[in-house]
């Protein structure tokens, strides 16, 4: 007789224990890089290291030409950056990533071995968001409006994209065209390591890209995508609170404990 006074809802209570759990996202992992934004433009670093992730040894990044590094990780983790398939690498890549620029920037046609094939775009327009860990290495994107051949802005067509490895925060960032926002800072978060273009036109004038250079403070600037200007050019735009080498190999050793204390712009051979 109890029965004709459970309700409903009280039934889908009771049932509901018998229905399988549904499956949850997996959570991404925590980024040691990313900035908590309390008051912008001043802001505080997160010192949030990711268990998935390992935070010692050294990284070998190398120079293969245009926008393209090589990326070599402790763990045995090998990434090529705006990877098209014309430069050449030492070894097949594990990683690239791409940005739609140029077709010096990307390719359709990449080695179907490549185990992971990261486009900083997507074909409806929208963000392109990564997220993802390879063996040491946490992989992420902020994405950036890129210039369409026309001139008109194009939404979401370029990626920063952002490595964490052996505790160390790496950005490549891509063929940009703009000066990052407020916003964008904060997703990037603390960069150690810095790529960026120098060409002077191409992506951005030398001093628009020299302030965000200045904002990112990062301790080690890498050169890349250097088309007509000499390299001087872009060097000018810094003051003595940056240190400047031109190094006779165009590979770099890099680890948390070697970073160097002040800012050092590293202009590595073939740049």
């Amino acid at each position: 007789m109890l029965v004709r006074f459970i309700t409903p809802l009280v039934l889908l209570c009771v049932f509901a224990g018998a229905l399988p759990a549904r499956a949850q996202e997996p959570a991404k992992p925590a980024s040691q890089c990313q900035m908590i934004a309390q008051a912008l433009p001043d802001v505080v670093f997160a010192s949030v290291r990711s268990a998935d992730v390992q935070s010692d040894g050294t990284v070998d990044i190398t120079y293969i030409g245009h926008s393209t590094f090589f990326i070599e990780t402790a763990g045995g983790v090998k990434i090529a950056t705006d990877y098209n398939g014309w430069y050449r690498t030492p070894s097949l890549p594990t990683v690239v990533r791409m940005n739609r620029a140029h077709s010096s920037h990307y390719t359709m046609a990449p080695d179907a071995a490549i185990a992971h094939v990261l486009h900083g775009w997507r074909d409806d327009g929208g963000p392109a968001d990564h997220d993802l860990v390879v063996g040491d290495v946490y992989i992420r994107n902020v994405p950036t409006d890129i210039r369409g051949w026309g001139g008109a802005m194009v939404e979401n067509g370029n990626s920063i994209f952002i490595f964490e490895i052996a505790g160390l925060c790496i950005g490549h960032l891509g063929h940009l065209h703009h000066e990052l926002t407020e916003k964008q800072y904060a997703e990037i978060g603390r960069l150690d390591v810095l790529m960026v273009p120098v060409d002077g036109g191409l992506t951005m004038g030398t001093e628009s890209m020299s302030r965000v250079v200045e904002r990112l403070r990062s301790a080690l600037i890498l050169p890349m995508h250097r088309r007509g200007p000499p390299i001087a050019q872009f060097l000018s735009m810094f003051d003595e609170s940056f240190d400047v080498s031109l190094s006779d190999t165009a590979t770099v050793k890099v680890s948390t404990a070697t970073l160097p204390r002040r800012p050092l712009i590293l202009v590595l051979k073939g740049v």
